[in-house]
């Protein structure tokens, strides 16, 4: 029988295991990723504020309210002047625009646009 010689080989080195760097971006990359993210918040801001406006503008009873319809030229200014009698129609526009779920202060002729309670039409 044949000696076997011993293995000249060392025993294996365990390998180390080093943590990875960490992630670095270049300045182009920072300002995609600032920009990608500040798009994103304003996105979801918008999106929030828009969901709680829809939410929020239920169509409300309109039953017994007074109503005028809208003539071709009329305003909503002018309209809560009439209705507001001599006082600012500022707050008027404003409960108009509430009262008929109006986004905004354009009105369109033939429209009915209901009042406040008590004002006359």
């Amino acid at each position: 029988m044949q000696a076997t010689k011993p293995s000249m080989r060392p025993d294996p080195v365990p390998k180390v295991r080093y943590p990875s760097p960490p992630v670095r971006l270049t300045r182009r990359g920072r300002i995609v990723l600032i920009t990608f993210v500040a798009a994103l918040t304003l996105l979801i801001l918008w999106y929030g504020t828009r969901a709680a406006v829809t939410a929020s503008t239920g169509r409300p009873d309109h039953a017994g309210l007074p109503w005028v319809t809208v003539q071709e030229g009329d305003t909503l200014w002018e309209i809560a002047t009439a209705v507001s009698e001599g006082d600012d129609p500022g707050p008027m526009v404003r409960q108009i625009m509430n009262l008929n779920g109006l986004p905004d202060p354009l009105i369109r002729p033939g429209s009915k646009l209901y009042l406040p309670s008590g004002q006359a039409g």
